[in-house]
């Protein structure tokens, strides 16, 4: 009973926690946004499109699979969106170029580690911790809101922080 309360309120207290930091920052924050502009060719952003929905589509399917204790499920869709990388994907060494050429630095180095999050969810489903399958969706879940807020706002715009607005009433 007990390990299982404490599988229930991780994730509860995880969301306290990031919405907590979350909050602390945004108080903290610069006054500005940065956003940055991506400018991709087509069929680079037509596999990027294809990639985000793939995760999207594994990211939905993990939350029945870790609720149901289906361990086996959760660590091979950990595993495909683990190596997911769209550099290694259906990209000719020119796009590769383009790609390395268009892709911010801050872009990449949090795609890998969403992939890398991924892998360790994977690895733990293969274990059977429930605590740890969380910690990483949790992380996962987190990655796509804060990638999407800095690199995706016009089409996420809901993301954007509200600059005036104040926190406590």
């Amino acid at each position: 009973m007990k390990r299982y309360l404490g599988f229930l309120l991780l994730p509860l207290l995880l969301l306290i926690a990031g919405c907590s930091e979350r909050h602390i920052t945004e108080e903290h924050a610069k006054p500005s946004v940065q956003h940055v502009d991506m400018q991709l060719d087509e069929d680079i952003h037509q596999l990027l499109q294809q990639e985000m929905q793939a995760i999207q589509q594994g990211m939905m399917s993990l939350i029945p699979a870790i609720a149901s204790g289906d361990w086996e499920k959760v660590a091979v869709i950990g595993k495909t969106i683990e190596g997911s990388y769209l550099l290694k994907q259906k990209l000719t060494i020119e796009q590769r170029h383009a790609l390395h050429k268009s892709l911010p630095a801050g872009f990449i180095k949090q795609d890998q580690a969403f992939h890398h999050s991924a892998g360790m969810l994977a690895h733990a489903a293969e274990m059977g911790h429930p605590d740890i399958v969380n910690f990483y969706f949790y992380k996962l879940s987190t990655a796509c809101v804060q990638c999407h807020a800095e690199f995706a706002t016009d089409r996420f715009p809901g993301l954007v922080a509200k600059q005036s607005e104040a926190h406590h009433h």
